[in-house]
């Protein structure tokens, strides 16, 4: 996490007030990204950030950097979360599921910038090395407990929640069933 927390935190600019408008602008691209997909006006995002176009554009001279820096910022929250639950000091199966279950927004922000994101650049693969390293401590707690089957890995549930969550159900609560079922195939017999 400490190469993702460098990448996100070496653009951002150390003046306070360049810094509010930065976070502003990645907060605000989040959302017009997800209502509007990645193709969203550039000069929108600024609008609803409270900035000018040139400030967008002197922070992220691309599309391609707005975009990037979006997805890194939310998985930099991700891993975050991960490490909280690791010192929260509850059970181990509801640190890992109440991480896993954090996941599931996130997917919506990557799902809204998916297209515009270079799978093999170094942030990416920045990115992923990351939301696996956050995510196995917890998961191999888990396991230690005895909670969860021993055959599992980190990437196995990483896919499943991302396939889970892809699904569009009738309701949330088909929604919910579906995971809880996905959660249970993990799990050992005993948890």
């Amino acid at each position: 996490m400490v190469e993702l927390e460098a990448l996100v935190e070496t653009s951002r600019p150390h003046r306070a007030d360049a810094a509010r408008n930065y976070d502003a602008l990645i907060d605000t691209a989040k959302v017009v990204f997800r209502e509007e997909g990645i193709t969203a006006s550039l000069e929108e995002v600024a609008r609803r950030a409270g900035v000018g176009i040139g400030t967008l554009y002197r922070n992220f001279p691309t599309r391609e950097d707005l975009i990037e820096r979006v997805y890194a910022s939310e998985v930099l929250v991700l891993c975050r979360k991960a490490d909280d639950h690791l010192e929260d000091g509850g059970s181990e199966w509801a640190a890992f599921e109440a991480w896993l279950r954090e996941f599931i927004p996130f997917l919506a922000t990557k799902r809204a910038l998916l297209d515009g994101l270079n799978r093999g650049s170094e942030t990416m693969l920045c990115c992923r090395t990351a939301m696996y390293a956050a995510g196995e401590p917890l998961l191999e707690n888990a396991q230690k407990a005895g909670l969860v089957r021993p055959d599992v890995e980190i990437a196995d549930v990483i896919r499943l929640v991302v396939g889970v969550a892809g699904v569009a159900y009738e309701t949330e609560e088909q929604g919910e069933r579906v995971l809880g079922f996905a959660f249970d195939g993990i799990r050992t017999a005993h948890a």
